[in-house]
């Protein structure tokens, strides 16, 4: 005991404040003496009292209040002072309160370093932690390798099987992403006896924080129905987003019920979680009816129904309430802001999105990195490239952490979010420098089908199909967007071999039979790649479908030249109860058009305003035109545009131009190329039809007029391209093109193949030949023709029986045409060929097109 005395008064003299003594003692000798105990010690209420009652205590001698000076210096926030004093003090179980209470105090103030530094301070003096300091010290661990550590510490200590502890085990394993670790603390917990709420609540949060949706549910349904444990507060919230992200809307309404029964949904935190859940699972009436009955509503409730109804596409609603968190003055957040903008770029309506973001800049609200993920998908939708710019600069000074080795999850975000707005203003090399900015270990799925998808719809097909191949190689699982993506690059390209190898993969990893937009790209891929026949297999085996998979077996079908099946599926769609809108009867026409059905086309055409209430707009008036134009029918094309209750578009002048060409009508032709003169839309196709006509009637002045308009207006005409699927690939040939390895084989075999047809009537058409030549040089220049050559080299390299396909850039010439239908009569191969317009089948000395191309 008076080892312990002697110990307390070196304590005393070694105080840091014995050189403040002299000063202190004049203000204590001014003042009544005061006797020092532990209640006036509680009543200490400045650093200046208690370091003079410090003062007072050395000097009456009270030896024993060294604990009651630290809480009293805590209290007046001077921990410097507490922790010197509690350094002197000999390790004791009943002391080491003081030790919780500081390292408490660092966690309440945001300060992990202080935390962990109190910690090493505290067992460096020999101080033994108990169960109440270890579940502080798990709240701020930062990392695994430390958290897994500190577990050792905990079993060593005997602590292993204290509830409190390992519950903070499990939330520590779970923030780090340890989830076999936090489960197998919780399973031991489980064996044991001892498991609580707070177990369970921790780990179903642990599950959540690793988007473990599924299993969070899993662990939230044991521990109500198996268990039988009644969820508080925080079990609620942890599963409501789960319930919401899921679309589990039964299981939600039940914890909802739930929540109703135990009067917890007038709690603030329910209530928000309740209505985000209602929102998630497209219930945003049911939300707003939850919403309209809180009594309590704090920022986070009105940003919950703008969210939900921005999500669910009810911009209306979604500004209403906008404007109604303005008029009542409640703060709005960047969580606000970033609903809006996300509600208008989903829309769109990118000049609107642009707008809101000004304003909340203005308002003084700093955008995250969610923020400028919305408002580059809305710079994306108007091809806003110098707003994409700025908000790139934006982020580079406030968002990106570029000086980090690695692109954290908000850094990626955005990045993503940058590579996709450069592709679609049109910008594919510098989103590729995005794209390649990031390091292969540091790409998502998303980085990969932002570039790919950029590449097939934006840019360039092949290399869209290059990285995707790319990306197994870098073992990413490509996702259903990047399967969509890269079978659009197929369709382009018309890549069949290619497509049926990412239909494999779909079949083998079941993406088929969950994602109905996928199979909708694969019956899309299959028609443009001309096996419309498989694109009808793929929808027979649909067990969903929707408007987009009826409208895209009805455009193969179109581009095929089978009207009549086009016509058999839109009964079929009628048949369960889908309503046609504008774009299924474009495609209705359209197939009419390229079927030569001209009164099935009339028919439907009258039909859509007074049966199903859809008026025509300037495509369904183009597509008139384009009917009535095929079929030769100049009069009542020109009839029904002079009637048009609009004014004629582009698409409709270029419509009668291409029937003035097919048909050698200078006249109208020339009226169709003045039309689109004026709407100054004229182009290298519209520019070209008008010098084909002029060629076919042998105004070569005019031919050469035309040509010097385009060339001081700095139009190039598109050079003809063909492609074919060869045995060891895809070849290329332009007009006359002798770049080829076996180019002298190539015009060896087409020079036979157009000797051989000649003696079976074949006529070369000079009138295709667009020059002012003789016939005979004329008869050359045809020969020479792209789709002729990958003819002839698919002759040469493909075996007997198999199908030939030809894909060509522009439409295919009337020569052309006529010779590859003379040549299927003398080879076994079918022959489809896919132009700018349609597919045409040859077999046997027809075509499908019936002459309507």
């Amino acid at each position: 005991m008076c080892k312990q005395l002697l110990n307390t008064k070196v304590l005393f003299s070694l105080s840091p404040f014995s050189n403040s003594i002299r000063f202190f003692s004049s203000v204590a000798s001014s003042t009544a003496t005061i006797t020092i105990t532990p209640s006036i010690l509680k009543q200490c209420n400045s650093l200046t009292q208690a370091k003079v009652w410090h003062q007072q205590s050395i000097v009456q001698g009270v030896l024993h209040l060294v604990t009651d000076l630290i809480g009293a210096y805590m209290t007046c926030n001077s921990t410097a002072a507490a922790i010197q004093l509690l350094e002197r003090l000999p390790p004791s179980p009943s002391s080491v309160f003081w030790w919780n209470q500081l390292i408490r105090r660092a966690l309440h103030l945001g300060t992990p370093r202080q935390v962990f530094a109190l910690f090493l301070r505290m067992k460096s003096l020999g101080w033994t932690p108990d169960h109440y300091t270890f579940p502080f010290v798990f709240k701020v661990c930062p990392f695994l390798s430390l958290g897994a550590s500190l577990h050792a510490t905990v079993a060593r200590s005997g602590f292993a099987s204290n509830v409190f502890v390992s519950n903070a085990l499990v939330s520590m394993y779970g923030k780090c992403g340890a989830l076999t670790h936090a489960q197998h603390v919780f399973d031991d917990l489980c064996q044991q006896g001892v498991q609580d709420l707070v177990s369970w609540n921790s780990i179903v949060s642990a599950y959540m924080g690793a988007c473990d949706l599924k299993t969070s549910l899993l662990l939230f349904r044991k521990m109500t129905r198996v268990n039988l444990m009644s969820p508080d507060v925080i079990s609620l919230v942890n599963v409501l987003p789960a319930c919401g992200s899921l679309a589990a809307l039964l299981h939600g309404r039940e914890v909802h019920g739930f929540a109703i029964r135990s009067g917890l949904v007038d709690d603030v935190f329910v209530g928000n979680a309740v209505v985000d859940m209602y929102a998630k699972c497209g219930e945003v009436e049911e939300a707003n009816k939850v919403f309209q009955r809180m009594v309590f509503k704090d920022v986070v409730s009105w940003n919950a129904m703008v969210t939900g109804y921005s999500q669910a596409g009810r911009l209306g609603h979604a500004l209403s309430l906008f404007e109604r968190m303005r008029e009542e003055d409640i703060e709005l957040d960047v969580v606000t802001w970033t609903a809006v903008i996300t509600g208008y770029a989903q829309r769109g309506q990118g000049c609107e999105a642009l707008d809101v973001f000004r304003q909340m800049c203005s308002c003084c609200s700093r955008p995250n990195a969610v923020t400028l993920v919305s408002l580059l998908s809305a710079c994306a939708s108007v091809g806003a490239l110098l707003h994409g710019k700025e908000t790139h600069c934006y982020a580079i000074k406030f968002i990106l952490g570029l000086d980090g080795p690695d692109p954290g999850d908000d850094d990626l975000k955005v990045i993503n979010g940058l590579i996709d707005m450069y592709a679609k203003c049109q910008n594919t090399e510098v989103a590729r420098k995005m794209f390649d900015s990031v390091s292969s270990k540091d790409r998502d799925v998303v980085t990969w089908t932002v570039m790919i998808g950029g590449y097939a719809q934006h840019g360039d097909a092949n290399h869209a199909l290059q990285l995707f191949s790319e990306m197994f190689y870098e073992s990413t699982k490509p996702n259903d967007f990047t399967l969509s993506c890269a079978l659009v690059a197929c369709a382009r390209l018309a890549a069949l071999r290619f497509g049926r190898q990412i239909h494999a993969y779909v079949l083998r990893n079941c993406y088929g039979s969950v994602m109905m937009f996928v199979a909708n790209c694969l019956i899309d891929m299959y028609s443009k790649c001309g096996d419309v026949d498989t694109a009808q297999m793929v929808f027979d085996n649909m067990p969903h479908r929707n408007a987009v998979s009826w409208t895209s077996l009805m455009t193969g079908y179109g581009m095929h030249g089978r009207g009549e099946d086009a016509v058999r599926v839109f009964d079929e769609m009628r048949k369960v109860s889908l309503v046609p809108d504008g774009i299924t009867f474009l495609v209705l026409l359209y197939a009419c058009s390229h079927s030569g059905m001209v009164d099935q086309g009339i028919d439907f055409f009258n039909r859509m305003r007074k049966e199903f209430g859809v008026d025509p707009g300037p495509e369904h008036y183009a597509c008139m035109v384009d009917l009535w134009g095929r079929a030769g029918r100049l009069g009542e094309a020109m009839k029904l545009i002079d009637e048009m209750p609009m004014e004629p578009t582009p698409v409709v002048w270029v419509a009668l131009l291409s029937a003035c060409r097919l048909h050698s009508n200078v006249e109208v032709g020339e009226l169709a190329a003045k039309r689109l003169s004026e709407l100054e839309s004229g182009n290298d196709g519209s520019y070209t039809l008008l010098s084909n006509i002029y060629a076919n009637a042998s105004r070569w002045k005019d031919v050469a007029r035309i040509r010097y308009m385009m060339k001081r207006s700095g139009i190039k005409k598109r050079p003809g391209c063909s492609w074919v699927q060869g045995r060891k690939g895809v070849a290329t040939f332009f007009v006359g093109d002798r770049s080829h390895s076996q180019s002298q084989q190539i015009y060896e075999t087409l020079a036979d193949l157009i000797h051989r047809i000649k003696a079976i009537g074949y006529v070369p058409q000079t009138s295709f030949a667009l020059h002012d030549v003789d016939d005979e040089e004329k008869g050359d220049l045809l020969f020479e023709h792209s789709e002729k050559l990958a003819l002839a080299y698919a002759i040469l390299t493909l075996p007997p029986a198999a199908p030939i396909r030809i894909t060509k850039n522009l439409r295919i010439c009337g020569d052309c045409h006529t010779a590859i239908t003379y040549i299927s009569k003398i080879i076994e191969n079918e022959i489809i060929l896919r132009d700018s317009s349609r597919f045409h089948h040859f077999r046997k000395g027809s075509c499908s097109c019936k002459g309507y191309w």
